[in-house]
């Protein structure tokens, strides 16, 4: 695929409350520890909004605006020309800049993701405040949420058309926010789209690692800059008419109830889809809201015989989880009593002198208590005109009752029905394991409000206020730390076993434990938008991504039941066809019946990936989808970016080489009032040697980022360069200046020349510290059987070769731009799975390019949490190879629960055609197989991480170049 183009200046942009950016900064300026506050007072404490009946407390029907003024307080000035790109490999500069700019009208910023150049990442200082320009659908009055921060929007753009030609971009979050599939209300904005004089062609395209709607034109029908308007009014059209909603669905008794509910709402009138995860208990549906509202959706979903509740961010489970009608109440004790009338019925029949009538009335209640909720879940699929288990299992207990089979009738729905409740107890296990994770969250906040504490609903805590937190006592929000130091235990959140130590301006997250002394923590998320509660959101929602043989199972079981059906039916007449006696055959039509029921197909993945989603995200991996799980499990190559995965990201001015006639504080002054202007780590380097050696840089204006190359600034009417090599192309260097880098890179360092009014003054070389224990983890991800590791990387060659020497990596590429790292992902994935390690920012189309795109740091990365298809919570690499044994080990249990599944059912279904068995022993074998499926997927659950040893590396062993 062609890369995007540049498209002439960018866009002139003003932060406001439509402002989609989120434009807080990382570094300096925004975690200034302010003015002392005054010393906590801990008498006097109001309870706010908790006690007191007639306060609010915000919940499922609360339709209060929740949107937060912000006061952000990083400001870019109009002259502002910087580039906000991602880091693309070369001499790349960050995020944060002096604090006098302000976002302004004569702000020349690229805010989009281009191709290199300065990483600017935008953090959490901008908050979004609804008002006039909410675009949120709030639904139909009690519908409420949260609003999450705001996903940045790319510009739209130009680019080559795969198949030849232009077409233009839109970022598809832009487009139908919310959107991920061409599905639904994808297909609504396509019809719209191509129905438009001149547009030839519409479709989803992912090569710059995220979604695109692309539009393939004829320009000689329609001009670009009329496109570009018509394509953005249709799609704000379109996504003011169809929306997307999420609930919980309470009253479940199957994973056919699931097929029920998909079933029933795709016939409303408005509804696009309807798609249920049986295993998390989760509903979306896409709808057209000018034909149908969601009341009218949870009204349908009612007369289905469920409930849907609408979620609350950071839980896996309903608030009602034991209210979602008689299921959850009834199933356990109509088991038993099931159980009971049975074995009576057969006590009565052996061994009292009663009628053979009382035994087999007892027989009867034994049916009806065991078959309560299967038989009123088949009529509801036979009022619907479907066929599923429930209604397979019903008919063949009725047949044999009416052969006068009773208590095979009655065993057949005890076993059925006591299969159905234990196994609902094991996913609620593992829902309820993932629910844990939002439990250590606190209920409620000790907000500052002056000289007093009040204990506030984290629900109701806006971002800016402060709230302190005791020794021993879990963070209520995410935040900044601005008074007191201490160590915070962060297992919940990243999995790393040890505290660690904390200071004014350091980033904390909600539910990790404040281990030792009192801090005071400024909010920067709100209670649904925290780490934690996106984690359990994602991972309650990871099984509706479904992998492979999720899709295969769930395919596999729908087509099944009807055919079994049919079958049933057609068998006994063959039989009696062939002189055996309608008894026997009706008899052997019900065994085989009972044999061919696909229960344990339907559940025999759900478990294994609910499952395994669930013990990652306890050991510090956050895996978003059964798919993601499966094809992690296939990898055997893997693709590593330098900076920040296997390097700390944080390099050091080691040598200052001038020319002949110049200073060290001369080329290095000059080189820090440029870098100043920027965040990045190499910038950091930089100003932070200068200060060292007390040089005081003059003030540099005017900065502007070269792609993947340095950066152009302005001191005084001098303009001054500095970068790679490769930003002085086309110029004659001095033999000079080419030999100096050339030592600096032979001793692994990367460069940077500078040059001040086209006089070469000198280069500096920096280095970064290879990470504690990254040689362990390649050599136990080759112990797992990964085949191949490869280092891509925009450093320079020798400094990549050095650090995959140090590490182990089989090979390094470098120079690389982003294009290239896409390239060198693609080649090695023609040979096998590959996964990709990023940064999850940077990276990010590399990390699409990837079967699988593998983020570090996500616990404060916003970015890698959106990205990414694995995020690694914490900077510990080795969570890695944990996360890949996991994988492994989860595809390889639902493989098995499939064999499981199928060969137990094609045994007996050979068995029952030969009547080689009866039908009490295709139930306890039928009934057996689907317990032992969900045992055999509830055993992931276990699964904890290994502690890998690690041996520190020196800052790759380098030290400063001879002079």
């Amino acid at each position: 695929m062609s890369e995007q183009k540049k498209s002439g200046e960018p866009r002139e942009h003003v932060h406001g409350p439509g402002c989609e950016h989120d434009a807080g900064h990382g570094d300096a300026p925004s975690r200034a520890v302010g003015k002392p506050a005054a010393k906590p007072v801990f008498k006097s404490l109001k309870l706010v909004g908790t006690k007191d009946p007639g306060k609010h407390v915000h919940g499922p029907g609360c339709t209060h605006d929740h949107g937060s003024a912000h006061a952000p307080t990083h400001e870019h000035d109009p002259g502002c020309t910087h580039d906000h790109g991602p880091e693309q490999g070369g001499h790349d500069h960050g995020s944060a800049h002096a604090p006098a700019h302000e976002h302004g009208p004569g702000c020349k910023h690229d805010h989009g993701s281009a191709q290199g150049g300065h990483d600017h990442e935008h953090g959490d200082g901008h908050a979004h405040a609804d008002g006039a320009a909410c675009g949120h659908d709030h639904g139909d009055g009690h519908h409420h949420h949260h609003h999450p921060t705001p996903k940045k929007i790319r510009p739209p753009g130009y680019r080559a058309a795969e198949g030849g030609g232009v077409a233009l971009q839109l970022d598809l979050e832009g487009a139908l926010p919310g959107e991920t599939n061409d599905h639904g209300r994808f297909q609504k904005l396509e019809e719209a789209l191509e129905a438009h004089h001149g547009v030839l062609d519409v479709h989803i395209r992912r090569d710059q690692g995220y979604a695109e709607v692309c539009l393939h034109y004829n320009p000689k029908l329609v001009n670009s800059a009329a496109l570009l308007a018509t394509a953005q009014r249709t799609s704000a059209q379109v996504a003011r008419r169809y929306k997307d909603h999420t609930w919980f669905v309470r009253g479940m008794s199957s994973a056919d109830s699931a097929t029920a509910i998909e079933h029933g709402l795709t016939k409303v009138k408005g509804v696009l889809s309807a798609n249920v995860a049986y295993a998390s208990e989760r509903l979306v549906v896409e709808y057209d809201s000018e034909e149908v509202s969601l009341k009218d959706i949870e009204s349908r979903a009612k007369s289905l015989g469920y409930t849907l509740e609408v979620p609350s961010h950071g839980h896996a489970c309903s608030h009602h989880a034991h209210g979602g009608g008689l299921a959850p109440l009834l199933e356990m004790p109509l088991v038993v009593a099931s159980g009971v009338l049975l074995v009576a019925g057969w006590l009565l029949e052996r061994f009292a002198p009663v009628p053979a009538l009382v035994p087999t009335v007892v027989w009867a209640l034994s049916i009806l208590s065991g078959g309560f909720f299967a038989i009123r879940g088949s009529v509801k699929s036979l009022l619907q005109l479907r066929i599923d288990i429930e209604t397979m299992m019903v008919v063949a207990a009725l047949g044999a009752a009416v052969l006068g089979s009773w208590f095979e009738g009655a065993f057949l729905l005890f076993l059925f029905s006591a299969g159905h409740a234990l196994e609902h107890r094991a996913m609620d296990r593992a829902r309820r394991s993932i629910e844990s994770l939002g439990a250590l969250r606190p209920e409620v906040a000790r907000v500052r409000r002056g000289a007093e504490l009040v204990e506030v609903p984290v629900a109701q805590v806006q971002r800016g206020d402060r709230v302190v937190v005791r020794p021993g006592d879990r963070v209520p929000l995410d935040g900044i730390i601005r008074e007191g130091k201490s160590s915070l235990e962060q297992a919940a959140i990243t999995g790393e076993s040890m505290p660690v130590a904390k200071v004014p301006g350091d980033e904390v997250f909600s539910g990790t434990v404040n281990c030792e002394a009192l801090l005071e923590v400024e909010v920067t998320r709100l209670s649904s938008e925290s780490v934690l509660a996106r984690v359990v959101d994602m991972v309650a929602e990871a099984e509706a991504q479904k992998g492979p043989n999720q899709r295969f199972a769930q395919r596999l079981e729908r087509t099944v039941a009807p055919l079994v059906m049919i079958g049933a039916v057609v068998f006994p007449v063959v039989l009696v066809l062939l002189g055996t006696p309608l008894k026997e055959a009706i008899l052997r039509a019900v065994s085989l019946l009972v044999a061919a029921s696909p229960c344990a197909l339907a559940i025999s993945t759900p478990s294994a990936v609910l499952s395994a989603v669930a013990a990652a995200a306890r050991g510090g991996v956050l895996i978003k989808g059964g798919i993601y799980l499966e094809l992690l499990g296939k990898v055997n190559a893997i693709a590593f970016d330098k900076t920040g995965t296997l390097t700390v990201g944080k390099p050091k001015l080691l040598s200052t080489a001038p020319v002949a006639g110049v200073t060290e504080e001369e080329l290095l002054g000059t080189a820090a009032a440029v870098e100043a202007l920027s965040a990045h780590p190499l910038a950091h380097a930089v100003v932070e040697a200068a200060a060292s050696r007390n040089i005081k840089p003059p003030a540099g204006s005017d900065m502007e980022a070269i792609h993947g190359k340095g950066l152009r600034a302005r001191i005084g009417t001098d303009w001054v360069d500095v970068g790679s090599l490769a930003l002085f192309a086309g110029d004659a260097v001095p033999a000079e200046i080419q030999t100096l880098v050339d030592r600096l890179e032979e001793a692994g360092q990367t460069t940077m020349v500078v040059r001040k009014a086209r006089r070469y003054l000198g280069v500096l070389g920096v280095a970064d510290t290879v990470r504690a224990g990254a040689r362990h983890v390649i050599s136990t991800l080759k112990q797992q059987g990964i085949s191949r590791t490869v280092m891509l990387s925009g450093d320079n060659s020798r400094v990549a070769k050095s650090i995959a020497e140090q590490v182990g990596l089989d090979e390094a590429r470098a120079p690389l731009m982003p294009a290239d790292k896409v390239t060198a992902v693609r080649e090695m994935g023609r040979t096998g799975s590959v996964a990709m390690v990023g940064d999850g920012v940077n990276d990010a189309p590399a990390l699409a390019a990837a079967s699988v795109g593998v983020a570090m740091g996500g616990a404060g990365s916003d970015a890698a949490l959106e990205t990414a298809d694995v995020v690694l919570m914490s900077d510990d690499l080795s969570r890695l190879p944990f996360a890949l044994s996991l994988a492994r080990q989860a595809t390889s249990v639902m493989k098995q629960n499939l064999v499981i599944s199928l060969g137990i059912s094609a045994v007996l279904i050979v068995a029952s055609i030969f009547g080689l068995t009866s039908i009490s022993s295709a139930v306890v074998l039928h009934e057996g197989s689907t317990l032992l499926v969900v045992a055999n997927g509830l055993r992931l659950l276990a699964v904890r991480p290994k502690v890998l040893g690690s041996t520190p590396l020196p800052s790759m062993g380098i030290e400063p170049a001879p002079r």
